[in-house]
C-alpha cells in the first residue's frame, strides 16, 4: 500500500503541523469508497489528514485533531482546516465555526463542517457546500470534479527526540576516515577467500541498488550511479550483478563484493524467485544472469554453476528495507521473506537489516542525519522489522542512501561505512564457523 501523497507534498502538510510524519491508514481504491471501510480503519485515530484526488488532478483534503466515530455528532475542533496544493504551495481554509468542526457521519467518510466531505454517501464522490463552517472557493479547491479517483487518510505521528541517543556514533570526519581505512585493510579469516560476497535482497524499490551506488560513491570521493536505481513497481534490477567496489578511480579492489539482486514482488511469478535466492547463495549464479521470475535456473540450464568454491558463495545477507514502509508491508511480501529467512539460515550465512530513507521516515532525520539514533521514531521501526523479520535488534542497521544529492555528506558516509563494518564482521562470524566445521572433520578424520 503506496501512499500516493509525494514526498514533497507530504513533507509541505507537515510543516504546518509541527515536528511530524504521516503513515497512511486508508486507501479507497484497496479498501473501499464506503463509509464503513473508512471507519473501520480510522475510527479512534488522530490527528488527521484526509486527502481526495480528482482526475482533473487537484489534490485536496482536510485535517482534525479530534478522533472519527460514527456517533452522528458534531464535535469541536479550533484547529482544523482544509486545504488544496497549487503547485507546490499548500492553500488553507481555517475552520470558521471550531463547534461544527467535524461532523461524525457513518454513511461517508470524513466530513468536515457542512462544508466538505470525501467518500460521501459511501460513494466515489466529494460533497460540497462552500459556508459550511468553512470558506472556499470550489473551483480553486478541486475545479469543481466532484468525482473521486482516491482517497486517503494518514495519521499525523509525532516523531519524540530521545534524550540521549540509543547507539554511540561519534560523527566526525576522523571518525569517516577510521572506518574507511579499516576497510580497506579488512582481510578475511579463510585464506581461500580475499572478498566477502554480500547479497542483498528486499522490495522493489527499498534502495538496493542505491545502496551499492551510496558505498560506491563514499569510496570514489563523489556521488555516482553505476547500478541502475529509481523508483518504480517493479524491479529495475533484471539481472544478478556482482560489483566489485575500489578505493578511488584507480584503487585497489575492496575486500567487499555487494551482489544485487532482482527486487522481490508479492505475487507468484514475478520478481525474484526463492529458488533462485537458494542458487546464489550457494554460488551457482554466474554474473549478469538474466532472471526469469516463472523459470528459476536449474541445474542442467546453461550458465548454471555447477562447481563453487568458498570464495564464490554469499558470506553476509542484508535485508533491504524502506522505513517508510515497515507498517504496511503486505503479508505475502513478509511470508516472501520468511521463506528466504528459512533457507539462508539452513546453510547458517549470518544476516543483517538495511533500513534505508531513514531521512525520508522522520522529519528529525530529515533536518539532521545524526539524530538517527535519537529518533523515538526510527528506533520504533528499527523494533518493528526486527520482529517482523525474525532478526535480533542488534542486526539492523539504519542508512540514509545519496539519491538526490551531488555532493557526498560526511554523516552519511559515516552510517553507511558503519553498516558496510558490520557486514565484514557478520562475514567473519560464519568464516570462523567454516573453520570450525573444518577443524572438526579433520579431527574426526
Amino acid at each position: 500500500m503506496n501512499p500516493r501523497l509525494t514526498n514533497s507534498q507530504q513533507r509541505t502538510i507537515c510543516s504546518q503541523l509541527g515536528r511530524v510524519r504521516l503513515q497512511l491508514l486508508y486507501k479507497a481504491s484497496i479498501h473501499g469508497f464506503t463509509g464503513a471501510a473508512f471507519h473501520q480503519r480510522c475510527d479512534t485515530r488522530s490527528p488527521t489528514v484526509s486527502v481526495g484526488y480528482n482526475a482533473s488532478g487537484f489534490v485536496f483534503g482536510g485535517y482534525t485533531k479530534q478522533p472519527f466515530s460514527q456517533s452522528g455528532q458534531y464535535v469541536y475542533d479550533d484547529q482544523a482546516f482544509l486545504f488544496t496544493f497549487s503547485g507546490e504551495k499548500l492553500l488553507k481554509y481555517p475552520v470558521t465555526g471550531p463547534a461544527y468542526a467535524v461532523k461524525m457521519i457513518g454513511n461517508s467518510g470524513p466530513y468536515f463542517g457542512e462544508a466538505f466531505a470525501l467518500v460521501s454517501g459511501s460513494k466515489p464522490v466529494v460533497y460540497n457546500n462552500p459556508g459550511g463552517y468553512y470558506s472556499f472557493s470550489a473551483a480553486e479547491m478541486h475545479g469543481n470534479n466532484l468525482i473521486l479517483t482516491e482517497c486517503e487518510v494518514y495519521q499525523v505521528e509525532d516523531t519524540k527526540e530521545l534524550e540521549r541517543p540509543w547507539r554511540t556514533v561519534i560523527w566526525e570526519s576522523e571518525t569517516r576516515t577510521e572506518l574507511m581505512e579499516s576497510i580497506k585493510s579488512y582481510n578475511p579469516s579463510v585464506s581461500s577467500v580475499s572478498q566477502v560476497r554480500v547479497l542483498l535482497i528486499g522490495p522493489v524499490g527499498a534502495g538496493k541498488s542505491s545502496f551499492f551506488n551510496s558505498i560506491n560513491s563514499v569510496f570514489r570521493g563523489h556521488v555516482t550511479s553505476q547500478a541502475i536505481s529509481g523508483s518504480s513497481t517493479t524491479s529495475l534490477s533484471t539481472q544478478f550483478r556482482s560489483y566489485s567496489l575500489k578505493a578511488g578511480r584507480e584503487g585497489k579492489p575492496l575486500p567487499i563484493i555487494l551482489c544485487d539482486t532482482m527486487g522481490l514482488e508479492e505475487n507468484t511469478g514475478s520478481g525474484l524467485a526463492i529458488d533462485d535466492i537458494s542458487n546464489i547463495l550457494k554460488g551457482h549464479l554466474p554474473d549478469r544472469y538474466q532472471f526469469n521470475p516463472s523459470a528459476p535456473l536449474h541445474s542442467e540450464a546453461h550458465g548454471y554453476c555447477k562447481s563453487s568454491d568458498l570464495k564464490d558463495k554469499i558470506h553476509c545477507v542484508a535485508y533491504v528495507t524502506d522505513a517508510c514502509k515497515v507498517s504496511i508491508m503486505p503479508t505475502k511480501m513478509e511470508e516472501k521473506l520468511e521463506a528466504t529467512r528459512k533457507k539462508v539460515n539452513l546453510i547458517g550465512i549470518p544476516q543483517l537489516v538495511l533500513l534505508t530513507k531513514v531521512d525520508e521516515a522522520c522529519p528529525l532525520v530529515m533536518e539532521d542525519v545524526r539524530n538517527v539514533y535519537r529518533s523515538y521514531y526510527i528506533r520504533q521501526k528499527m523494533q518493528e522489522v526486527s520482529t517482523r523479520l525474525g532478526v535480533p535488534l542488534s542486526c539492523v542497521v539504519p542508512v540514509k542512501n545519496y539519491s538526490e544529492e551531488l555532493e557526498l555528506d560526511p554523516n552519511c558516509d559515516i552510517l553507511l561505512l558503519c553498516a558496510v563494518q558490520q557486514m565484514l564482521r557478520f562475514a567473519d562470524n560464519y568464516f570462523d564457523d567454516i573453520s570450525e566445521q573444518l577443524s572438526n572433520m579433520e579431527v574426526k578424520e
